[in-house]
């Protein structure tokens, strides 16, 4: 009986560390806390499609972070008038339409061909700090927080992609940005007379 002890006593704490080895990815981060900063960053409000639900829009977490659905063409964006309103949003919070043209919610899920599966932990922190695609390429476009996310520690950007690579992986192709649609002033049509 008291060899035992000591052999339960370590095997209790073997099994207690295996979910916190678990708890960490690719890159050392935790995915529990990765998970919380997903949660209250908001990243699912656009990179979850939305839908109409029984008590009105909700997220399809069945599409959890997969970004503008690949299979909604979205047609010429509507003009705005001159004044305060400056933005459309498509029903699914996934396209946004500025000034800076039409942005898309992009695939966070690990599909290797679609979303972040062949990235790395540097090219997640390098585009996360320079506001720039795989920290290089085409700027990271509004409404992406960017400015919020570039000041987030190493180690919360760390813990954000090891929970982004441990979704479920979902193949979602989204489309590039569209440029701006510089309008002419008095190019608007006129009202019928």
């Amino acid at each position: 009986m008291k060899r035992t002890l000591p052999l339960r006593l370590a095997v209790t704490f073997l099994l207690a560390a295996i979910p916190a080895a678990r708890a960490h990815a690719q890159g050392g981060g935790d995915v529990a806390r990765g998970k919380y900063l997903v949660t209250v960053s908001g990243c699912n409000d656009c990179h979850t499609p939305w839908k109409l639900g029984p008590n009105g829009p909700e997220q399809d977490l069945s599409r959890m972070l997969s970004g503008h659905p690949e299979q909604l063409a979205m047609p010429a964006v509507p003009a705005l008038p001159d004044g305060p309103w400056a933005v459309v949003a498509a029903a699914t919070f996934t396209a946004w339409s500025g000034p800076w043209g039409v942005s898309f919610a992009s695939n966070l899920t690990p599909d290797a061909e679609t979303g972040l599966g062949k990235w790395t932990e540097k090219d997640f922190v390098d585009t996360m700090r320079s506001g720039r695609h795989l920290g290089r390429g085409r700027a990271i476009l509004p409404p992406m927080p960017i400015q919020n996310i570039a000041v987030m520690t190493d180690a919360d950007l760390r813990a954000v992609f090891a929970y982004l690579r441990s979704v479920p992986a979902i193949k979602n192709r989204v489309p590039e940005p569209r440029p701006p649609v510089m309008a002419t002033k008095g190019s608007a049509p006129s009202p019928t007379r």
